[in-house]
């Protein structure tokens, strides 16, 4: 019989106390139902309220304006930022009314379609909670503890602060770094000895923002400049997937 190894942290999150993992994107594909919501609700607003100036009213890119002005934020954030960037006025009512869109269509594609947990992500959160690593999830949306129950992954994390807490905590959204210190009080370790993992510009802003010891960078995007991009707004290292954050440990 051939006996199979342990999969063991990487040398450079040795010294880490804590991990603090965010949700969309990181642990769970939920990312891409966020960004087509997103792009059938903002491509919906642009056609019936166009702004002025043609270039102006060009659809909504998955690619460069949610990467842009909606990943890792909070929905009404995502929402102002996007038509601040159209020149549309964000007032209270029109910020609302596209962000309560994108949630009925964000709704209906997570029940008719189901979300899973990405393997490398897991694999790593079981080699950490081996060494006796806490880790916590993170995110600025109320659907995560239903994204991760659907994943079967929840039990996986000590700590969950979502979308629904920093509410009634208020907390302020990325590139804040609220959500991430909240996680990391309720792991009971200091944020300078704990590491942050994101997908988002505007998450791996936060993790240097909140003076976290490790920032990861995780690039989903696999776009030319993408992983410089994370590099650029903060992150410490950059991987295609948290599998490479595991090394072969000893047999079983």
């Amino acid at each position: 019989m051939t006996v199979q190894p342990h999969e063991a942290i990487a040398a450079v999150l040795r010294d880490v106390e804590a991990v603090v993992f965010d949700t969309d994107g990181v642990i769970t594909d939920s990312a891409r139902v966020h960004a087509a919501a997103w792009k059938t609700a903002f491509d919906t607003l642009l056609t019936e309220h166009p702004p002025e100036g043609s270039g102006q009213r060009r659809p909504f890119s998955i690619g460069d304006d949610y990467v842009r002005y909606v990943d890792g934020k909070s929905r009404l954030d995502g929402a102002s930022a996007f038509l601040v960037s159209r020149g549309l006025d964000p007032t209270d009512a029109a910020v609302r009314a596209v962000a309560e869109h994108k949630e009925r269509l964000f709704t209906e594609r997570l029940r008719e379609d189901g979300i899973d947990a990405y393997p490398g992500t897991v694999r790593l959160v079981r080699a950490l909670r081996r060494a006796g690593v806490p880790c916590a999830a993170a995110s600025a949306s109320r659907h995560a503890r239903e994204l991760l129950t659907r994943a079967g992954v929840l039990g996986l994390f000590d700590v969950l602060v979502d979308g629904g807490e920093a509410a009634r905590l208020g907390l302020a959204g990325k590139p804040r770094p609220d959500l991430f210190l909240e996680a990391a009080r309720r792991l009971g370790v200091p944020a300078g000895r704990c590491a942050v993992v994101e997908d988002a510009l505007a998450g791996v802003e936060a993790g240097r923002r909140g003076g976290f010891g490790l920032v990861v960078g995780v690039d989903r995007a696999h776009a030319p400049d993408s992983g410089a991009r994370l590099l650029e707004h903060g992150a410490d290292i950059v991987v295609p997937d948290l599998a490479e954050l595991l090394r072969e440990g000893v047999p079983r």
